[in-house]
């Protein structure tokens, strides 16, 4: 998948989506770039190829909800990735 293959927002929803599933090295990547406390215009620079110069406002929005459902996925949603629990 090719880094402009993104949407701007990230499907809403409680459930695991394709497009999170096809986004899951990009949500990883992101992830790691919060904890590191990395600048979030170089991260959405590096990881969307978006200039934040050029554009604010959606620089802000693509990287505030992606880095938002990598969160989401990282407290809640991963359960679906693994699939349906056992007794």
């Amino acid at each position: 998948m090719t880094h402009d293959a993104f949407q701007d927002v990230p499907p809403p929803g409680d459930g695991l989506t394709a497009y999170d599933k096809a986004h899951l090295r990009l949500y990883l990547r992101l992830l790691d770039a919060h904890s590191e406390n990395a600048d979030w215009v170089e991260v959405v620079d590096i990881l969307f190829k978006i200039d934040p110069s050029a554009e604010p406002e959606r620089a802000q929005q693509v990287f505030g909800s992606h880095l938002q459902r990598a969160l989401w996925l990282s407290r809640n949603g991963y359960l679906n990735i693994l699939g349906p629990t056992r007794s």
